[in-house]
């Protein structure tokens, strides 16, 4: 039977031909937002580990702690191998354990599903786009890691007596073709029904939206500044706008709209996170939705749907913006690996003035 993967003397001899190769500038953007990433979680959940009542969702967060920090040890391994500073990230700083619980342990179950399931698509992308087979080696980690998450979590929900997946609809009886353009159009104000795909992305983006308010709502309690508190006051109000927007779709279906989280935030104004940590926090929830945005238009065809996602996209990105913009000016943006600017350099070369 032909092996269609390489074999271990193939990959050695990839990895020894590489050996001298320096990162190209996919995979260093793509581990330095991994480290921020995973420090951040690392955080995230060693807080949650201190107050945890349900003993399955402890095991769970431990799991998910452990890969955090596998991740972590490997990409600082290959940093100080490639003589790159280390990202700062998130740590000790932005944590204190001691903090009442802000979610419940219901929450954090459905929040480690949420992220694994975006993550399946940043990790992807990573790897699409990486050259060096070490690099490729720890995406596919990665990979396998957040598919085992991602199972572990759907499992417990169930167990737990939750559920995220979409709704079912009839199986089709037989094979049709589309004959008129009116599938993909309204006419005289009537649309037809919604797909199987359309119904799928409605479903994950309410979850993505459900995800973002519970968390602002919580870091809206917690938050040191009156600014950052009012900015999470403003998300939760985006999220919870955008999940009545969407539901309206299913409803009109007499289709189920998720419920949402909001009874699963504790009344605790202690914050247990820095604002720096749940500024970020709240950035990546934004980079999410816009992503599960952008991938719904791709693949929905009803217009209405199209035009609704594009005005919630447009909302999430002036959202993020002014986070982005309000993260800057507490000289909490970590700079990204960039390109060289040319210019600058000319300016500044031997040959300029400017040291005289």
């Amino acid at each position: 039977m032909e092996n269609n993967s390489l074999d271990k003397e193939q990959l050695e001899e990839i990895r020894e031909h590489q050996k001298y190769q320096k990162l190209i500038s996919s995979e260093l953007g793509d581990l330095f937002s991994n480290y921020l990433g995973d420090s951040l979680f690392s955080c995230f959940f060693e807080h949650h580990l201190q107050v945890v009542e349900d003993d399955e969702a402890k095991e769970f967060l431990e799991f998910a702690l452990d890969t955090s920090r596998k991740h972590l040890n490997i990409m600082r391994e290959i940093f100080t191998k490639e003589n790159i500073p280390l990202p700062v990230g998130f740590g000790d700083q932005d944590v204190r354990k001691d903090a009442p619980r802000l979610f419940s342990d219901f929450f954090m179950i459905f929040f480690l599903v949420e992220m694994s399931r975006a993550a399946l698509l940043t990790y992807g992308s990573a790897l699409s786009t990486s050259h060096r087979q070490d690099i490729i080696d720890y995406f596919k980690m990665c990979l396998d890691d957040t598919v085992l998450t991602y199972e572990k979590g759907k499992h417990l929900l169930l167990r737990k007596g939750g559920s995220i997946s979409a709704p079912t609809i009839p199986y089709p009886k037989k094979v049709d073709f589309v004959e008129k353009e009116s599938f993909i159009s309204i006419i005289a104000g009537k649309s037809r029904p919604l797909t199987a795909i359309e119904i799928k992305h409605l479903q994950a983006n309410i979850n993505s939206n459900i995800l973002g308010k519970a968390l602002m709502l919580g870091y809206s309690q917690v938050a040191s500044s009156d600014k950052i508190r009012k900015f999470f006051k403003q998300g939760a109000a985006v999220a919870d706008t955008q999940i009545k927007q969407l539901g309206k779709f299913l409803i009109s279906e007499d289709l189920p709209v998720p419920s949402t989280m909001d009874a699963h935030v504790t009344d605790s104004t202690t914050p247990p996170y820095s604002d720096k940590l749940m500024m970020y926090q709240v950035a990546l929830a934004n980079g999410i939705g816009i992503l599960n945005y952008g991938e719904a238009v791709s693949k929905i065809m009803r217009h209405d749907l199209h035009a609704q996602f594009a005005i919630q996209t447009g909302d999430i990105a002036k959202y993020a913006n002014e986070g982005l913009n309000l993260t800057i000016g507490n000289g909490w943006l970590e700079e990204p690996p960039t390109a060289a600017d040319r210019g600058k350099l000319s300016e500044s070369g031997p040959g300029s003035n400017s040291g005289e």
